[in-house]
């Protein structure tokens, strides 16, 4: 038995563990048991005579030979789902490009490009996916992303230690904000004292995981007061402006904040920033691929305006940071 005997399955199941990181995690997602992902991936190294993944205590990664395997597998099973669309008597899509995303950049930033997108590019076909900033890293190594806009707080590491570095453009760099219930006395003024953060009540977005604490303002030096945990945005916000707590927000989303919220400046102590990032993989990017990302550069350039809290129209706002260069 060679490579050309590999079963689409068996790829399906390659790329699923690659992407998510884990065998459990790709079994959970194809709705099989992990004995059976165990089984496939035991199959296509066999097969290909090299170990593909190199498992380690947090997940796996692929291995020179995987990257290969992947790189080639990707072609293969993005054909046959053509294939299988044109069969149905779907129309082909020209152009298609996969996006991935980071929950708060589906706020404001994604629906501003895809209307966009939309007039101008009729003819592209984005396909979008929301995911933590090291998931959507894994789906960009397992080629099942094309783009993908991360994350990234100081020291603004590279987003992994693969090889070889994926090309990082930063789109916008801008200070950390709180989100504060327009009630509460430390939305009485236009920014936010540090050393008032202290004894406040916070609302989590994770507390746990590869995403580890956040919503609480970094460096904070006390054991922080926990009221509650939401991983959506929009939960996250409207526990906010029912008074239930303050959570730490990117300034992007200053537009989409309820009503009864505002989103306010930090002062005193080490400014907090944060950087939006468009990654993908080295190699030359394709037509299309290039299109979206020159609409994604516009709409974060064009959203990188000063926080205007949507509950206090006439009160003043922090000055926004402009965008930092490029990298390479």
């Amino acid at each position: 038995m060679d490579f050309t005997d590999v079963s689409l399955t068996a790829l399906r199941v390659f790329r699923a563990v690659a992407e998510r990181g884990t065998f459990t995690a790709a079994a959970v997602s194809l709705g099989y048991t992990q004995s059976a992902v165990s089984r496939q991936i035991a199959a296509i190294e066999r097969v290909a005579g090299a170990e593909l993944l190199e498992r380690r205590r947090e997940g796996v990664r692929l291995t020179a030979a995987g990257r290969v395997v992947m790189r080639r597998a990707t072609v293969v099973l993005d054909e046959i789902d053509a294939t299988a669309r044109e069969l149905s008597g779907l129309p082909g899509q020209t152009g298609t490009v996969r996006l991935g995303w980071f929950p708060s950049a589906g706020a404001v930033l994604l629906p501003r490009v895809l209307a966009t997108l939309r007039r101008t590019d009729p003819d592209l076909h984005v396909v979008t996916r929301e995911g933590s900033t090291p998931a959507l890293v894994r789906a960009l190594r397992a080629g099942s992303l094309d783009l993908a806009v991360l994350a990234s707080a100081p020291p603004f590491r590279p987003p992994d230690a693969e090889s070889p570095p994926l090309a990082l453009r930063t789109l916008t760099e801008r200070a950390l904000c709180l989100a504060v219930p327009a009630h509460h006395p430390l939305a009485r003024g236009d920014f936010i004292d540090v050393a008032d953060l202290r004894g406040q009540r916070w609302i989590a977005g994770s507390t746990s995981g590869e995403d580890g604490l956040m919503g609480v303002w970094p460096g904070l030096d006390e054991r922080p007061e926990i009221g509650h945990t939401a991983r959506d945005w929009l939960a996250k916000l409207q526990l906010v402006a029912a008074g239930c707590g303050l959570t730490t927000v990117p300034a992007s989303l200053a537009p989409a904040a309820p009503t009864g919220v505002r989103i306010l400046p930090v002062r005193g102590g080490p400014q907090e920033r944060r950087r939006l990032l468009l990654a993908r993989l080295p190699h030359p990017p394709t037509e299309p691929v290039t299109r979206v990302a020159a609409a994604l550069r516009a709409a974060a350039l064009d959203g990188d305006t000063p926080v205007q809290s949507p509950s206090s129209p006439s009160s003043p706002s922090s000055p926004s940071s402009p965008p930092s260069p490029a990298s390479p």
